[in-house]
């Protein structure tokens, strides 16, 4: 697989990550962690060198699970990991990005991760008690002691990137970014090309969307998210059907499934971008990465925005509570 830099960090990954989330949690059950091991592996097989978890997946249990399938392949492989959130009982209780609170969190992740480095470390949303120069300076020093290679920024909004890359260079940003969001457009994107910041979407696939393998008929499993994203009611699934049928088409001429041409289409936008797919299952990860190889001429992407962009995404891409955590 090609590999792209994330902007001017000389941070160098494959083309397309593996977001590693929905394997402990999120999209319902956990994965078998025998299978999901399996699954990772074949990912570095096919040339994928980025992997991006977090401490809240689970809590803790997405983050020992990376660990133990990349220990044995740690030189060849970018590990991503966030921090921002406090914990009581188990579970996500608010925010918690104190700089003595980020390098606790650096110290057990890099236990979790058995690995004496944490390539890129984002915040994972921006705690508004917490001034982003502090939250910078933290990593900084996390930098300096050799705890962390670069820091990144995860959902924020351009004045918090400008303040918090003038105290510590910011190597990437991670942004839900599709055929189906393309709010980054709009202030987002431009500053990170002006800053030399990469950019990470997640989500690329619309969390399941934009494969077109889902319908207003689809039963999500009771601890799947998406039956609390407002997008994701049945008469917005039947609504936002129409993006997935824009894209069969010319997904079809292309010899492509929609969401190969979905991915294909983020990484022609700018080369300094790189999105994170996340899959459980190895036929889904093959398809993902086949997407890399995947050339739109300029007459494709005219086609692709002049099929999507008349057409109105029904419903919030988040419940109300957890939308008032992002592009702060």
């Amino acid at each position: 697989m090609q590999k792209r830099n994330l902007g001017k960090s000389g941070l160098e990954v494959s083309a397309i990550g593996l977001g590693c989330m929905g394997m402990s949690f999120g999209y319902g059950p956990a994965g078998e962690k025998s299978e999901m091991i399996s699954v990772i592996r074949a990912a570095l097989d096919r040339g994928v060198t980025f992997f991006d978890t977090a401490e809240v997946y689970g809590p803790y249990t997405n983050e020992e699970l990376v660990g133990e399938a990349l220990a044995p392949f740690r030189k060849q492989v970018v590990i991503a990991t966030k921090f921002g959130f406090r914990f009581e009982n188990g579970k996500q209780a608010g925010l918690d990005s104190r700089p003595e609170h980020i390098k606790e969190v650096a110290n057990a992740s890099l236990k979790r991760l058995r690995t004496d480095v944490i390539d890129l470390f984002y915040q994972h949303r921006v705690d508004p008690e917490v001034p982003i120069e502090d939250v910078a300076g933290a990593v900084k020093d996390l930098i300096q002691e050799g705890k962390v290679r670069h820091f990144g920024l995860s959902e924020a909004g351009v004045q918090t990137i400008r303040r918090a890359h003038a105290v510590q260079p910011v190597a990437a940003l991670q942004s839900e970014y599709s055929l189906w969001w393309r709010e980054p457009e709009e202030e987002i994107l431009p500053t990170l090309e002006e800053l030399g910041i990469g950019f990470v979407p997640f989500s690329p696939l619309g969390k399941g969307f934009l494969t077109g393998k889902i319908d207003e008929n689809t039963n999500f499993e009771a601890s799947d998210f998406r039956n609390i994203v407002p997008r994701f009611a049945p008469e917005n699934r039947k609504a936002n059907r129409a993006v997935v049928d824009a894209l069969e088409s010319i997904a079809r001429r292309k010899n492509a499934t929609p969401a190969q041409l979905a991915l294909a289409w983020i990484l022609a936008q700018k080369p300094w971008m790189v999105p994170i797919p996340g899959t459980t299952k190895l036929y889904r990860l093959e398809e993902n990465v086949a997407a890399a190889s995947i050339e739109l001429t300029d007459e494709d992407l005219r086609e692709i925005e002049s099929a999507t962009s008349n057409i109105t995404v029904q419903g919030a891409r988040y419940p109300e509570a957890m939308q008032r955590m992002v592009n702060r």
